[in-house]
C-alpha cells in the first residue's frame, strides 16, 4: 500500500474509533492499539505531509495553555430565544408572524433544541480561525484552542466555501459518554458531574486544551451568517453547511404550517429519550432569510424564532432510608434510598443528596414524600420535599459522625462541604479505591484487573496496598473464587481466577512497571494531584526523592501549583506508611525518575525564562521547546528567581512592570536566538 493510501486508511479508521470512543462510549479497539495506530499516522504525516488530512485525528490533541480567555466582540449579537410551554402560545406566535409578514406565505424550520452551550466559529479561507462563547451576547471568550480539540469540528472546510464564514451552533456531551465519565469518577472515589450540559460548559473553559481533548465534547451547527446575499433561506443554509463538512443535525424539518410544527414537537417529545444527546425542546424559525430581516428583533429576542420547551419529568416517591458511601479520598456521600419509581423509562431506587448542607437546606428526612427528577435526564436527584405529607413524629436528619465502614470519627475540614474519614490506611473502601485508582487506565493501566477482581484480592488478604500487586504469584491467584454483590442492583456474580485470567493479570502487572514517573506519581492517588499536576511535579523535581523532601516554599514555586496542592503533597509524604509504600514499589522496579531527554545543548542550563507576547520568528510553544531543548526551564510567572523575560508584541504591562521592579532582564526573540546560536 502506498504512503498516501495508508495515511487515508489510517485517518478514516481513527476517526471512526474516535467517534465510537468519545461519542458512543463504545470503543471497538484497545487503548494500546489505538495509540499504536495514532503514532503510525503521526510518523507517516511527518514523512509525507503533502498527503495529511487537514482534519486528521492527530490535529485534535490540544496542548495550549490559556491563562486568561480574551474577550472578543461578536459580529452580530448572539441573542436568546423567547420560550413557550404550550400549544396556545405557539399559535399566538404563528399569528404574530402572519401579521408582521402580511399573509400566510411563509414556512418554518423545526429543529431540536440541544441542551448545551452556544458557540460561534469563524473560518478564514476555509481554515478554522476563531471560536467564541456566547458570553453576554455582545462579547464572548475566545476558546479557539479548546474547540480545535473537538473531533467533529473541522479545522478545514470542504467544497467551495466563501473566504470569510461564521457559523453558530451548540456544543454538548453525549449521554453514553457522560455516563462513562461518571462511572470512571465513581471508580476513583471522585464526586460525580451533575449533568452533561454543565460538564460541557466547564470543559470548554478549562485552561489546558490537552485536558479538553480528553473530554468527549461534540456539537452541531445550526446557523450560518451571511453567505453572499439573503436569497439563501435557512433550511438551504443547513444543507450548505453539511457540504462544507460541518456537523449538522439531520432531524431538522421544513414545515408548511404551525400544525406541521406541532406534529414535529409531539413526535420528539415522545422520542427524545432515544436520542444519544440531551434536548430540552424544539426551536421554530421562519425559514426565509428575507422575511427574518423584515420581522427584525426585540431588545432581547428575534421576532422570527421561538423555542418550545419540554416539561421535565418528575415523580413523587418516599425516602425509605439514608445510607452513606465512603470514597477513595475518604469523602462520605449520603444517598437517599427510595420506593422504586419509573422516571424517563428507567426504575429509580436511589438519589444522591450530595452533603450535609444539602440535606439541611432541603430538610430531607426519612419517610418524607419527595419529588425526583433526573438532572440532565440522567442522574436522579431530589428537587423538592412535600412537607404537607410529613408525619408529625418526623425527626430531622443528622449527618453521621462515625465512618460506616471502619467506625472512626469523621472530620469536616474547614472550608469544605463534605465530611471525611481520616482513616486512609485502614478504611476498606478507601484502601480498595486507592488500588482501583492505581491500576486505572490513566495511571498504571493494568487493564486485566478491575473493581471486581480487586475486591476478591482484597477480601482474600492478598492485596492490601498497591505495592502488594507486584508480589503476586501464579499460585497465589489460580483457583481464587468469590461471590460479589452489586450494591446498586443487589445482583450476585461469581468471579473466578482461571489459568488464562491469571496469566493476563500477571502480564498486565509486569507491563505496568514500564509506566513513566509522571503516571506512577498520579497512580499514588495523592489528593488534588491529578494527571496534569502529576506531570508538572514530575518534570519539575525529576525524581521522587527530590519531591518527597521538597518543602512548602519549593512546592509553591512550581508553576501552577498552589498552596492547597502543596499542603496535600507535604501531608502525603509526611506519613511513614506512604514513604514505606514507595520504597516497596522501588524494590519492585517501578520508575520514580524522569528519563532525561537528549538536549540540543546546555547553553541555558540553570536559567529560567518567562515567555510573554506574540512573536514573529517562533510560536510561543516553539520558543518554550527551544528553552527546554537547550537546558533551560520555563516558568509561568515572574519572580525574583526568574532570569529572563522573553518579550513579544502585545505583552501585558503588568509583567513588564513587575520585571522592571525585580530587575529581571528583558530580551526579544532575536536576542534569545543569539543566546542559543552556534
Amino acid at each position: 500500500m502506498s504512503a498516501e493510501a495508508k495515511i487515508k486508511a489510517l485517518t478514516s479508521e481513527l476517526k471512526e474509533h474516535n467517534y465510537n470512543y468519545y461519542v458512543l462510549a463504545q470503543p471497538t479497539i484497545s487503548d494500546r492499539d489505538f495509540d499504536r495506530k495514532m503514532k503510525e499516522l503521526e510518523l507517516l504525516e511527518q514523512a509525507y505531509p503533502m498527503y495529511a488530512d487537514p482534519n486528521s485525528p492527530t490535529k485534535h490533541v490540544g496542548g495550549e495553555i490559556t491563562k486568561n480567555f480574551n474577550s472578543v466582540e461578536h459580529s452580530t449579537r448572539m441573542l436568546s430565544l423567547g420560550n413557550t410551554y404550550n400549544k396556545d402560545e405557539l399559535i399566538d406566535f404563528d399569528n404574530r408572524v402572519s401579521k408582521l409578514i402580511g399573509g400566510n406565505n411563509y414556512q418554518y424550520t423545526a429543529e431540536l433544541k440541544f441542551d448545551g452551550l452556544a458557540i460561534a466559529i469563524r473560518y478564514k479561507n476555509g481554515v478554522l480561525h476563531q471560536a467564541i462563547t456566547r458570553g453576554d451576547g455582545s462579547k464572548g471568550d475566545d476558546v479557539t484552542a479548546n474547540v480545535k480539540t473537538i473531533r467533529s469540528i473541522p479545522h478545514q472546510l470542504t467544497g467551495e466555501y466563501p473566504s470569510d464564514l461564521e457559523v453558530r451552533g451548540e456544543l454538548f456531551i453525549h449521554k453514553a459518554a457522560f455516563i462513562k465519565m461518571n462511572e470512571e469518577r465513581a471508580r476513583l472515589g471522585e464526586s460525580l458531574y451533575a449533568n452533561p450540559r454543565n460538564t460541557a460548559a466547564g470543559t470548554l473553559k478549562l485552561q489546558d486544551s490537552s485536558e479538553v481533548a480528553k473530554r468527549p465534547l461534540d456539537g452541531f451547527m445550526y446557523q450560518m451568517l451571511e453567505h453572499g446575499g439573503t436569497n439563501l433561506d435557512h433550511y438551504q443554509s443547513l444543507e450548505v453547511m453539511k457540504n462544507y463538512g460541518l456537523p449538522v443535525d439531520e432531524s431538522t424539518q421544513l414545515c408548511d404550517s404551525i400544525n406541521d410544527v406541532w406534529e414535529f414537537i409531539t413526535y420528539w417529545d415522545q422520542k427524545r429519550h432515544n436520542l444519544s444527546f440531551e434536548i430540552d425542546g424544539v426551536v421554530i424559525k421562519v425559514n426565509s432569510r428575507l422575511q427574518q430581516e423584515e420581522m427584525g428583533f426585540t431588545s432581547k429576542f428575534p421576532r422570527w424564532a421561538m423555542s418550545y420547551k419540554f416539561e421535565t419529568e418528575r415523580q413523587s416517591t418516599r425516602v425509605i432510608n439514608i445510607t452513606y458511601q465512603v470514597g477513595r479520598t475518604g469523602a462520605v456521600t449520603p444517598v437517599a434510598n427510595l420506593d422504586p419509581v419509573q422516571l424517563l423509562g428507567t426504575t429509580v431506587k436511589r438519589a444522591s443528596i450530595h452533603n450535609a448542607d444539602f440535606i439541611s437546606e432541603m430538610d430531607i428526612r426519612v419517610g418524607d414524600s419527595v419529588f425526583v427528577e433526573k438532572g440532565g435526564e440522567i442522574i436522579p436527584k431530589i428537587v423538592d420535599v412535600d412537607k404537607s405529607k410529613r408525619e408529625p413524629n418526623s425527626i430531622p436528619t443528622q449527618f453521621i459522625q462515625i465512618c460506616p465502614e471502619c467506625s472512626i470519627e469523621l472530620e469536616r475540614p474547614e472550608g469544605e462541604a463534605v465530611f471525611r474519614c481520616p482513616n486512609s490506611t485502614g478504611c476498606p473502601p478507601q484502601i480498595k479505591g486507592k488500588i482501583e485508582h492505581f491500576i486505572g487506565r490513566k495511571a498504571m493501566d493494568v487493564s486485566s484487573l478491575g473493581e471486581g477482581k480487586i475486591d476478591v484480592l482484597y477480601q482474600s488478604g492478598l492485596v492490601l496496598r498497591p505495592s502488594d500487586l507486584f508480589a503476586l504469584t501464579y499460585d497465589d491467584l489460580l483457583g481464587l473464587s468469590k461471590s460479589i454483590i452489586n450494591e446498586t442492583t443487589a445482583e450476585e456474580r461469581i468471579i473466578s481466577f482461571k489459568e488464562k485470567t491469571v496469566q493476563n493479570i500477571l502480564e498486565g502487572i509486569q507491563t505496568s512497571k514500564s509506566q513513566p514517573f509522571e503516571r506512577v506519581l498520579f497512580a499514588l492517588g495523592i489528593r488534588f494531584v491529578g494527571e496534569t499536576v502529576a506531570k508538572k511535579l514530575a518534570f519539575y523535581f525529576k525524581n521522587i526523592n527530590a519531591l518527597m523532601e521538597a518543602d512548602l516554599e519549593e512546592l509553591n514555586s512550581v508553576p501552577e501549583i498552589g498552596e492547597v496542592i502543596a499542603k496535600s503533597v507535604r501531608s502525603y509524604f509526611a506519613l511513614d506508611e506512604n514513604r514505606a509504600e514507595i520504597e516497596q514499589m522501588k524494590l519492585h522496579g517501578l520508575i520514580f525518575n524522569v528519563k532525561e531527554k537528549e538536549l540540543s545543548s546546555n547553553k541555558l542550563e540553570n536559567l529560567s525564562f518567562v515567555v510573554s507576547g506574540v512573536f514573529s520568528l517562533f510560536s510561543r510553544n516553539e520558543l518554550k521547546k527551544l528553552i527546554e531543548d537547550n537546558g533551560g526551564k520555563n516558568v509561568s510567572s515572574i519572580s525574583k528567581s526568574t532570569d529572563f523575560l522573553v518579550v513579544g508584541d502585545k505583552m501585558g504591562p503588568a509583567k513588564k512592570e513587575k520585571a522592571e521592579k525585580l530587575g529581571i532582564k528583558m530580551i526579544d526573540e532575536n536576542e534569545f536566538s543569539s543566546m542559543i546560536a552556534e
